[in-house]
């Protein structure tokens, strides 16, 4: 049980307004909300924020980076437990109180990150989360390679796993999604992967015969699972109105990483949250030559950032949509707070309001950029 405390002269990011105020704090939760005008505007006890930002704690629904610290060079294999405490210090310290760890499952490549058996992992994550190792919230977001052949076999471990919160359906096939553009995913194969030329035409015309054969069936197998077991789907890369309408009908509720703006909309009108990468905001556009997320924050069809490969853009970019896009920073700050809660039926946080739980973000501005100084997860300070 926490005891009860009070962070005051704050810059508090409500849902709609940001006020001069306080915030009381009782066995984890959010007691009161005091602002300086009203009856709290004496209020001097507790921890002073110094008049900085107060923000909900930020929530991440897609993030490569444990795989990073699990994987550190190519074929390089780091072990499970100490590459997920590094992850998790990286995500906290940016801000992150909830996390999905994306974890990929099915590759052809038995060297390669996603062709491993993830039990070791689950494991290290069951173990640190048991002995209140980690401070984050860490919950699992598994990332299906639909054309892969043993898709199924690597899902194994996490049947019925009660961490497994969202599975994405995933078809990296060369010529099509995120990489329609050939010489973008040929730059990215044999850049990060060291591949040669020959070796990255050998695996396109490979994939063609496996996604034939293979994903329709696989794809089938996961909507039919995660409806069975109340897991949240999300699509992965839409490229046209028909891959986003197709998803819709089977279930699918997040539109990952659409790459053109038509697919956007489509999941607009389909009442699908559209989740754009923060590192994209940050860059000022796609590493694989697809739609700006900027572009789709102008036209209002942007619900969620995350920070897919980096997590300290997360914020950062949640900031910059302020200058880039017009947004208020509530309505930035719910991007990567309340929206991304409400799409994974978080009804516990992803706000400054009373009776949530208290995952709060203590943030100062070094010129444009915010700068991550106290992290909160349920009531104690764990940065």
């Amino acid at each position: 049980m926490n005891h009860p405390q009070v962070l005051h002269n704050a810059r508090l990011v409500l849902a709609d307004e940001v006020i001069h105020g306080s915030v009381a704090l009782n066995d984890g939760r959010i007691e009161d909300i005091i602002g300086m005008a009203g009856t709290g505007a004496g209020l001097s006890q507790g921890v002073d924020l110094e008049g900085d930002y107060l923000l909900p704690g930020l929530i991440e629904l897609h993030t490569d980076n444990f795989e990073s610290h699990l994987m550190p060079r190519p074929k390089v294999f780091w072990p499970a437990l100490p590459a997920l405490l590094a992850h998790d210090a990286e995500c906290t310290a940016a801000g992150i109180t909830t996390v999905y760890d994306a974890l990929g499952v099915g590759d052809t490549d038995p060297q390669a990150m996603r062709g491993q058996d993830l039990q070791p992992i689950l494991a290290a994550l069951e173990r640190a989360r048991s002995s209140g190792l980690l401070r984050a919230d860490h919950l699992l977001h598994i990332r299906c390679e639909l054309p892969a052949p043993n898709v199924l076999t690597l899902f194994e471990p996490f049947l019925r796993q009660p961490l497994v919160g969202l599975i994405s359906l995933m078809d990296h096939t060369p010529g099509q999604r995120q990489w329609e553009n050939i010489e973008k995913a040929r730059v990215y194969y044999t850049g990060k992967k060291g591949w040669s030329d020959e070796r990255f035409q050998q695996s396109v015309e490979a994939s063609v015969e496996l996604q034939t054969r293979y994903a329709q069936p696989h794809r089938k197998y996961f909507t039919d699972y995660a409806r069975e077991h109340g897991v949240v789907l999300a699509s992965h890369d839409d490229t046209l109105p028909s891959h986003v309408t197709q998803a819709h009908q089977e279930g699918v509720t997040i539109c990952e990483f659409p790459t053109r703006i038509e697919a956007a909309r489509t999941a607009r009108a389909c009442g699908m949250t559209t989740v754009m990468g923060a590192p994209n905001v940050v860059r000022g556009g796609s590493h694989s030559g697809n739609v700006a997320a900027v572009d789709l924050a102008k036209l209002g069809l942007l619900d969620t950032l995350s920070s897919d490969y980096v997590p300290a853009s997360l914020i950062g970019a949640a900031f910059q949509l302020t200058r880039d896009a017009g947004f208020s920073i509530p309505q930035a700050v719910a991007t990567i707070s309340r929206n991304p809660a409400r799409a994974m039926g978080l009804s516990d946080r992803g706000e400054i309001r009373q009776g949530l739980r208290a995952d709060l973000v203590q943030v100062r501005m070094a010129d444009d950029h915010p700068v991550v100084r106290a992290v909160w997860r349920g009531g104690i300070r764990v940065i």
